[in-house]
């Protein structure tokens, strides 16, 4: 297995996991305080994966610290947006607007670089953005307060993740993808501490909640991410993390008895879609496939 598809594959674990979160989250926030909770999560995926890669952090040098900072400061907003986003909708929905991340990625990009986006993309932001009516507009064509937090965790985890690919090629990524943890804990704590009561959960499912959103999808998921995408594209990362709202709606299922509408499916179905159409070029796929029959038909022939 080469390196790029080990990054791939280590990639879709995590995919697995924070496809979890969402349930997660709402069954933390149900003891548990907003900026608690985010400080509990990433102050003890911190602890632990700093831990595991003490050795790592004794030579860790001011560059890496730097980015470190900028990193874990972009992912503390991200996380915000979504905790107080998920207080306020499903896990389902939660899910399926915190994947148009995949669709915000190339269009930043585009942005950046200053060109037009694809044809794809513009037909995968058309789509995303009527499945979002079908999945979140009622009978008074207003968003609620959760699904907008949602969608604006992902437009900023989009740009988490264009930051990463950019400043995991000169550093050691493992150390920085530590130590962003630290700093995302560390936001999470200074704002709990003015704006809460921070506390330790006081129920076993709150502990639950927060063991498996420190342990698997912050301590693994993030240090595995911020690695990974070294040895891969911020498409590819996009592309994969496209799964998350499916794993996110099967956990929700199955451990909280949440269904959607005929109308949410639509919308989810729609916003799916986007995702897929952004991220897979058809006319690359059809010519691939056109030049193997080719050469297939080549030495039949033969």
């Amino acid at each position: 297995m080469n390196t790029g598809l080990k990054a791939n594959f280590m990639l879709l674990i995590v995919t697995i996991f924070w496809g979890s979160s969402y349930l997660f989250m709402k069954m933390g926030l149900v003891a548990v305080q907003e900026f608690n909770l985010i400080a509990l999560r990433f102050g003890m995926a911190f602890i632990l994966s700093g831990t595991v890669f003490h050795r790592r952090l004794i030579h860790v040098d001011f560059k890496t610290i730097k980015y470190a900072f900028w990193l874990g400061t972009i992912l503390f907003s991200v996380f915000a947006s979504i905790t107080f986003g998920v207080k306020f909708t499903s896990a389902s929905n939660a899910g399926f607007l915190v994947s148009l991340t995949v669709v915000f990625v190339p269009l930043l990009l585009a942005a950046f670089f200053r060109k037009m986006p694809e044809n794809r993309v513009i037909l995968g932001v058309l789509l995303a953005l009527t499945g979002i009516g079908f999945l979140t507009l009622k009978n008074q064509f207003i968003i609620n307060s959760g699904d907008f937090l949602c969608i604006l965790g992902a437009l900023i985890y989009a740009i988490y993740i264009i930051v990463t690919g950019k400043l995991t090629k000169d550093v050691d990524s493992i150390t920085l993808g530590v130590l962003q943890l630290g700093f995302a804990g560390a936001w999470g704590l200074l704002f709990s501490a003015f704006l809460e009561q921070p506390q330790l959960p006081s129920t076993t499912e709150a502990w639950v909640s927060v063991l498996e959103l420190s342990i698997f999808c912050s301590a693994i998921g993030f240090v595995v991410q911020t690695a990974a995408q070294k040895y891969t594209t911020p498409t590819h990362t996009g592309l994969l993390f496209s799964l998350e709202p499916v794993f996110a709606v099967l956990f929700a299922f199955a451990f909280a008895d949440e269904r959607l509408t005929i109308k949410g499916y639509v919308g989810a179905g729609l916003v799916l879609l986007s995702v897929l159409t952004t991220q897979i070029d058809l006319k690359k796929v059809l010519k691939k496939q056109g030049f193997r029959k080719s050469n297939v038909e080549s030495e039949l022939t033969h």
